[in-house]
């Protein structure tokens, strides 16, 4: 490590170049320290979302600082500030320990006096006697507080309270209006829950006091509000009854439509009946005659017998007397008595707390109850800061063991290009088609996603996840960075294992295509031309088939009508096509002539043959290979994050070195034995080795043709000269033999 700092106290940042980009990096306390100080357009990452990440959820909402669900770049800037003040090795951050040791709390700045005296404050609650303190300790916020009747909530329990009275009144107002959860796990009251039940005991007192001053709203007495509502069961009732009663009064002639018809009873007495039954409860309170009075007890719908018995001792002996039956005037006269009740009773105030009965509530009220849990209240306010302090514990612990994680994924991309640990934004890793992609990132809403993502230039396969022991689904982004794609399609099926080593069923739903490689590049047009072949040709089969078939149908046509004629069908006519025949010479011999064309200006290319081939196959693959190795460069994770709420503030390059890395092909173990005996193989056909062979010969024949070896080997094979003969010191040649 070089020195971080000059001696006028410029602080000397050193980068690593990584993705095409130069990254600060972060291997001091120092570093931290002075983040305020690093230009953020040199900054990987200016804020991302605190949700879909690899990092403690608590961590990250204390990072959130606003709530917005985003962490920003001032949010981590005060972050470390304030942890570096806090400890007194910031270089502590680099080894992100899951515990605090007391001593490395900085006690000569007031953040690092405060927590230090929290820290403290916590073992002591928690009867320890240790020198540091961890996240087990700070997060059981109910065993810290157990103990304490005070705890800088602002929620007091009953049992906060040393005079029984006031805890009764805690418990009354538990009992009324519900409560909150104390830091102690106990339910208790805050300010609004006092302020609120004491406003519902005046406002009920007050209202049930009209009632001692009016005897009219109470004409029953303490029966009233029983006698008001065996009115209200049957008001409707009795209206309808008066009411057909006034209309048979009229006319006779609807006696029988008032009291239903015959028809409908025996409908009824068809089956078996209730006296509750719906049927009979609809039918009228009695029978129907004029002007006559309702019975109240004998001679009524069975279905209604019990509120008309409620009717009149609850609400008729009381008010009118004992009358067995009631007339229409009975009837208007007992609404007018309760008709001041009801609307009294309509403006009933403090339902709340009405369980708990006027007299238990004028002693509340009269008592000095409410001043008490008021000072109980301050008394829990003035122990906030404590509480505070203890929540900073927690804060620093966390800072300590993540802070440094999350700015190698934000300040720098260090854990994706380094590849030791996964990235923050790495999900898990995805099996499929042979290959582990372990750039894998969850996406909560795949179309606005695939939208930005598509801007990468990544070939990515959106998966759904499931996992059906515990019905969780989400929804991942793999990107396939190696490899070729000719067996990934939707619906393909594979195993994704989250950062817990949890495995999901994945299945993918949508793919954004993009050159994977070079290689992939190299072998498409050919891949592309043998699907054209195979495609044309499954046309044409299925061309003639149809046509075989319809042939065959009009076959058996023509002898089905023979046979109904009698008489022979006639043979079709040959038709010869001369123009299709002179058409396909024509063809035949332009395809021979081209054909013979390459093969002599290839065999003429002589010791040069390889580098024909060579040059044959760039003419086809290169252009390909060119625009896949153009796009390939462009790969950037910038748009992959951007689409998932990051704000990425570099073009990070995953070239094609690094992209192999992040997609891993299927190998085979070192040292694995194999048998490549497959019983099951199929056999191969000779032609393509005799063709190849054939073709080897002739492009021989050719080069020794042209050198006239042939035409040597040949003279010498077929006719040799004749011996020279030597007849006295002279010789004579004889002529060469004939063929």
């Amino acid at each position: 490590m070089s020195t971080h700092s000059t001696q006028a106290g410029q602080h000397i940042w050193r980068f690593f170049r990584a993705g095409g980009f130069d990254q600060v990096c972060l291997d001091s306390g120092e570093d931290f320290a002075r983040l305020d100080q690093l230009d953020q357009k040199l900054w990987v990452a200016l804020a991302c979302p605190t949700a879909g990440i690899e990092l403690d959820p608590k961590t990250a909402a204390l990072l959130d600082t606003d709530k917005d669900g985003r962490i920003r770049a001032p949010e981590v800037i005060a972050a470390a500030r304030w942890t570096c003040a806090c400890l007194k090795n910031p270089d502590d951050l680099l080894k992100r320990p899951a515990v605090l040791a007391l001593d490395a709390i900085n006690d000569a700045t007031p953040e690092g006096q405060q927590v230090l005296g929290a820290a403290r404050k916590v073992l002591a609650f928690l009867k320890k006697d240790a020198t540091t303190i961890s996240l087990e300790d700070t997060t059981d916020t109910a065993r810290i507080f157990a103990q304490t009747r005070f705890n800088g909530d602002g929620i007091v329990t009953p049992e906060s309270a040393d005079d029984a009275a006031v805890a009764a009144v805690i418990q009354d107002i538990l009992a009324c209006l519900g409560g909150e959860t104390d830091r102690s796990g106990k339910p208790g009251v805050n300010q609004a829950r006092v302020d609120q039940f004491f406003a519902e005991a005046a406002a009920f007192v007050a209202w049930r006091q009209k009632a001692e001053t009016d005897p009219a709203l109470l004409p029953a007495g303490e029966g009233t509000e029983a006698a008001a509502a065996a009115v209200r069961a049957v008001k409707t009732k009795v209206d309808d009854y008066f009411a057909r009663c006034r209309l048979a009064a009229f006319d006779n002639r609807a006696l029988a439509a008032l009291n239903r018809e015959e028809k409908e009873y025996l409908a009824l007495a068809a089956r078996d009946l209730t006296i509750t039954a719906s049927e009979i409860a609809s039918f009228p309170l009695a029978r129907i005659e004029p002007a006559k009075p309702l019975p109240l007890t004998d001679a009524v719908n069975p279905a209604w017998a019990d509120a008309l018995r409620a009717l009149y001792t609850q609400a008729v002996k009381p008010l009118l007397g004992d009358k067995p039956s009631l007339t229409e005037s009975d009837w208007a006269a007992l609404q007018a008595k309760l008709a001041p009740f009801e609307a009294w009773n309509a403006a009933k105030a403090g339902a709340a707390v009405e369980k708990l009965g006027l007299k238990r509530l004028q002693e509340i009220l009269a008592g000095k109850s409410r001043e008490q849990i008021q000072a109980l209240l301050a008394k829990d306010k003035a122990e906030e800061p404590n509480v505070n302090a203890i929540e900073a514990v927690d804060r620093l612990i966390r800072y300590q063991r993540d802070l440094y994680l999350l700015c190698t994924n934000f300040v720098n991309f260090k854990d994706f290009y380094d590849r030791g640990d996964a990235a923050l934004f790495q999900a898990g890793t995805l099996y499929l088609d042979t290959r582990s992609c372990e750039l894998c990132i969850r996406v909560e809403d795949m179309p606005k996603h695939a939208t930005m993502a598509g801007l990468s230039r990544i070939y990515l396969a959106y998966c759904e996840c499931t996992r059906k022991a515990t019905n969780e689904k989400m929804t991942i982004v793999a990107a396939f960075t190696n490899g070729d794609s000719d067996n990934l399609m939707v619906g393909r099926n594979g195993i994704f294992y989250d950062r817990q080593g949890r495995d999901w069923d994945a299945t993918i739903t949508k793919i954004v295509d993009n050159p994977i490689s070079i290689r992939q590049a190299f072998w498409s047009p050919y891949k592309k031309l043998a699907r054209f072949i195979e495609e044309t040709i499954a046309k044409r089969a299925a061309a003639a088939d149809d046509a075989a078939t319809k042939k065959l149908a009009q076959t058996v046509t023509r002898a089905e009508t023979a046979a109904e004629t009698g008489k022979a069908p006639e043979p079709p006519k040959p038709k010869m096509d001369t123009g299709l025949i002179t058409a396909l010479a024509i063809g035949a011999a332009g395809l021979g002539g081209m054909v013979g064309g390459i093969v002599s200006a290839f065999l003429g290319l002589g010791i040069f043959m390889p580098l024909g081939v060579i040059g044959v196959l760039l003419l086809i693959s290169g252009p390909s290979m060119i625009l896949a190795w153009l796009k390939l460069r462009q790969r950037n994770l910038g748009p992959l994050l951007d689409a998932n709420g990051w704000a990425v503030n570099a073009k990070a390059r995953i070239n094609i070195p690094f992209g192999a890395s992040l997609t891993q092909l299927a190998k085979l173990p070192p040292d694995a034995e194999r048998n490549l005996t497959d019983p099951y193989a199929e056999k191969r056909s000779p032609w393509p080795r005799v063709i190849l062979a054939l073709l080897i010969l002739a492009g021989a024949y050719y080069l020794l043709d042209r050198k006239g070896k042939i035409h040597q080997w040949t003279r010498g094979w077929i006719g040799k000269p004749a011996a020279a003969q030597t007849t006295g010191g002279s010789s004579t040649n004889a002529a060469p033999q004939g063929r």
